[in-house]
């Protein structure tokens, strides 16, 4: 029997390898990836012998784990036999069963996440009583695709490589590209896979309802993301980004009509509200704006920044920087060239 002080933590990363479905793991496998994690918590290595051990003995008592035994590409691989197997099982408190049961009904709100095969079974499976809905999430019934949420969600979650065929709006010839998938968000009702490509490990995105197909490649090694996604993402507005753009201090004023909902939904995360001096050299300058507000944020311009200010209408102005001030011109001024050129 091990004595090893480190033997619960061991078989804790083996427990959650053995379990995996998702990738096909030797014992060579299994020791690099449990050193991996070791280290990772401040711990010392370990040898493939002390983990072929660990092994043989969760196989006995008091875990009784079994494990099979199986081929792939020459290389003898290594699993539990029944996949919901574990030896760290324990009853839930009637407190854990409803914050879980209240997470499960939230996920199960967002299309294409209602459908995952293993949400029932999961509530079936810790006997949990189904409750009143309380939060209702907005989404789109009829965006294509939203079946691939719960296909990429379980992809991203166990780190499995994909090959993604999709096209774009533009072009609808269908394009392929090996493909790390990191992190899945929405943005204005549509759903987005942000991840690295395989072949120069460049952050890219994909909307669902353009992706034609995804394959797993489970033989190409994962490669976690090393950066923050949140933090890249927190200077723009929407998913897209531009990586040869810089910041820009925007300035606009909003009509008395439509403040309040700038005011209580901000465009952007640095939204400032103007007051005092900086307001005063504002009004001298543009006297024919003297009701309303003016706000200024700090963002990197792309096509989701210029729709949302667009989207205000006359009771949105940009003040500064002229070239946001150009683009929404020139938006606007297409759309008066289109409607003059159909009115009677």
């Amino acid at each position: 029997m091990p004595t090893n002080k480190n033997a619960l933590t061991r078989y804790k990363f083996l427990d959650e390898m053995l379990s995996d479905r998702h990738h096909f793991y030797d014992i060579h496998d299994l020791t690099e990836k449990c050193n991996e994690k070791l280290i990772a918590a401040g711990l010392p290595e370990v040898t493939q012998r002390c983990i072929e051990k660990d092994i043989h003995y969760l196989e006995y008592d008091p875990f009784f784990a079994e494990v099979e035994r199986f081929r792939v590409s020459n290389r003898k691989c290594l699993r539990y036999a029944d996949p919901s197997f574990s030896i760290f099982k324990k009853e839930l408190s009637n407190e854990e069963s409803n914050l879980i049961l209240e997470v499960l009904n939230t996920i199960g709100q967002f299309d294409g996440l209602a459908h995952f095969e293993w949400l029932e079974r999961f509530k079936m499976g810790l006997g949990l009583k189904e409750r009143p809905k309380v939060i209702s999430f907005s989404n789109n019934p009829y965006l294509q695709n939203s079946n691939l949420l719960g296909v990429l969600f379980d992809y991203i979650s166990n780190q499995v490589v994909v090959e993604l065929e999709y096209h774009t709006f533009s072009d609808i010839e269908k394009k392929t590209i090996v493909f790390h998938p990191y992190l899945l968000k929405q943005y204005n009702n549509r759903w987005y896979i942000i991840g690295a490509a395989d072949s120069d490990k460049k952050i890219l995105n994909f909307a669902l309802d353009r992706i034609d197909k995804v394959s797993t490649l489970p033989e190409i090694k994962f490669v976690p993301c090393e950066e923050n996604l949140d933090v890249r993402f927190e200077d723009v507005v929407g998913v897209t980004l531009y990586e040869d753009r810089k910041v820009e201090h925007i300035i606009f004023w909003v009509s008395d009509y439509s403040k309040d909902y700038i005011i209580t939904k901000p465009i952007h995360d640095s939204q400032k509200h103007l007051k005092n001096n900086t307001l005063d050299a504002f009004t001298k300058k543009y006297p024919n704006l003297r009701n309303g507000a003016i706000f200024s944020i700090d963002c990197i311009p792309n096509y989701e920044l210029i729709r949302e200010l667009c989207s205000f209408g006359k009771e949105l102005i940009v003040l500064s920087p002229s070239s946001i001030q150009n683009d929404i011109f020139n938006r606007i001024k297409s759309m008066f060239d289109g409607y003059s050129a159909i009115r009677t």
